[in-house]
């Protein structure tokens, strides 16, 4: 039997409610670990931004490096704006793309994380967004792809690329305004 085939004869699941349940309680130990994989990944970019402005100003001693204090805030600040309200952003995400269960919640959170904390170990930036929308993406796949609104995918999909050149043309207008503004002053 496969999960397709268990998912419509609710009879074959041995007590489901129980499990929801847990799933669910685990589901706040995925959100919790995608929270902190989100700080530890993302937040990177912005301790980047503080640690060049700490060394601009002459705040920082010696060759430039990102203080501790530094790395702890912006990753606690990350994580906790992940955790009251990335749940809502999945949830979104999940109920449009395809319909979750609390299993299928946790799957996908902990891919997500577990993506996400590769990536940081590695060095490599990656959006969170684009992440857990590819973990759901899959764990609909997985239990059946006619699951997955493609359509809704597509989109998402069409959206991300657009959003690239489109912040590109709009950072150019922005200088070419202010490079003139700066001539004429």
């Amino acid at each position: 039997m496969t999960v397709g085939q268990a998912e419509t004869l609710p009879h074959c699941i041995p007590n489901k409610d129980a499990s929801d349940r847990r799933f669910r309680v685990l589901q706040f130990v995925s959100s919790s670990l995608l929270s902190l994989a989100h700080g530890g990944n993302d937040a990177q970019i912005t301790m980047g931004i503080i640690t060049v402005l700490l060394y601009s100003q002459h705040m920082l001693d010696g060759p430039i490096h990102v203080p501790l204090w530094v790395v702890l805030s912006c990753q606690s600040a990350m994580a906790l704006g992940t955790l009251s309200g990335g749940w809502r952003i999945v949830k979104t995400v999940g109920s449009k793309i395809t319909h979750l269960t609390p299993m299928q919640g946790f799957c996908a959170e902990t891919g997500g994380a577990v993506a996400l904390f590769g990536a940081t170990w590695l060095g490599i930036p990656v959006s969170t967004t684009h992440t857990i929308t590819g973990s759901i993406v899959g764990v609909g796949a997985a239990r059946r792809p006619s699951a997955v609104r493609w359509g809704i995918a597509r989109g998402i999909v069409v959206a991300w690329g657009i959003t690239l050149p489109a912040s590109a043309a709009v950072a150019a207008i922005c200088y070419w305004i202010v490079e003139a503004v700066a001539r004429w002053t």
